[in-house]
């Protein structure tokens, strides 16, 4: 599985299926992305460990095989990451459990081309809705949403993400 986007005749911005030895190239993308937007909801010495844990994870988590993850650069740099299966939670549906990008793309289309991609790929296999949770307190996210035509379902939950304090999250939702 391979998809692109062509800008005058170059091929801009690549999407591809990650391989079990992107997973360095993975968790530093996840890791510069919490970085940038994730700093102020979390003590410093928790959030230090917690970037060591999300560029050390993917290689696990490629391992595990318990979702699809994508990768997108752009001139041959990767840039963005997109991880999804079925939801757990709601049978028939998937879930985007993660999907990050590092600020070096952010505004350079990267993360769209990645999202059609992605629910690409979904409506592929046969889903018909997809839902994934972010955090309430992050505009910038939240707009990509709305923009890549996910709806805001209403739910809203706490998740912990380590260090015993609950974060708000609210659900989006995609459906063909």
């Amino acid at each position: 599985m391979a998809y692109g986007r062509e800008v005058d005749g170059i091929q801009d911005i690549t999407v591809v299926q990650a391989s079990a030895q992107d997973g360095d190239v993975l968790g530093e993308i996840h890791a510069a992305s919490w970085q940038a937007a994730y700093a102020g909801f979390f003590a410093p010495e928790f959030f230090a460990g917690a970037v060591r844990r999300r560029r050390g994870q993917w290689h696990d988590r490629l391992a595990a095989r318990t979702g699809t993850a994508l990768l997108a650069g752009r001139a041959g740099r990767p840039l963005a990451l997109s991880f999804f299966g079925a939801s757990p939670e709601r049978p028939g549906t998937a879930q985007i459990f993660s999907f990050f990008g590092h600020p070096a793309g952010w505004g350079t289309g990267v993360a769209s081309v990645l999202m059609h991609a992605t629910l690409r790929e979904l409506r592929e296999r046969g889903f018909g809705r997809v839902h994934l949770w972010t955090l309430r307190d992050t505009p910038r996210a939240r707009r990509f949403y709305t923009k890549s035509g996910f709806t805001e379902s209403g739910a809203l939950r706490g998740h912990d993400f380590g260090d015993g304090n609950l974060i708000d999250q609210v659900e989006y939702e995609y459906s063909w």
